[in-house]
């Protein structure tokens, strides 16, 4: 069996400026290193812990009616946790992000808001329940 020791997603992005003033300075993820060269521009960002997580259509559905009324969301989203998604929402969207759905509790108690980012990329914003039932 093959340890996997990093996932790494790449966006391929129309707008490089604007994808790293939203990503990296509103968002506030940190530049772990810059690759740009003559051939291209390429920056690393640390997200975090990842994790994948794998739907089918109807779970990709139900999500997407929960949070946002009907199916939007293409093949890839993302879901970043937050510490509030609500104010992390409202920071992103003042940010040039677009509002998708405002926050809101889900069944399972977490707090969802779902924005796009101005590369169009959706994000599922996550703020965990406290409550640990």
């Amino acid at each position: 069996m093959t340890e996997v020791q990093e996932l790494r997603i790449t966006l391929t992005v129309d707008d490089f400026d604007a994808a790293v003033a939203f990503y990296r300075d509103a968002l506030g993820l940190p530049q772990l290193e810059d690759w740009s060269s003559e051939e291209g521009r390429v920056l690393l960002l640390d997200a975090g812990r990842a994790t994948l997580e794998l739907f089918d259509e109807r779970q990709a559905a139900m999500v997407d009616d929960l949070e946002v009324g009907r199916r939007v969301s293409g093949k890839v989203r993302f879901a970043l946790q937050v510490s509030s998604a609500a104010e992390a929402s409202t920071s992103l969207v003042g940010a040039g992000a677009t509002e998708v759905a405002p926050a809101k509790v889900t069944p399972w108690g977490d707090t969802n808001a779902r924005i796009a980012a101005p590369d169009g990329m959706q994000l599922t914003l996550f703020s965990p329940s406290d409550d640990p039932a």
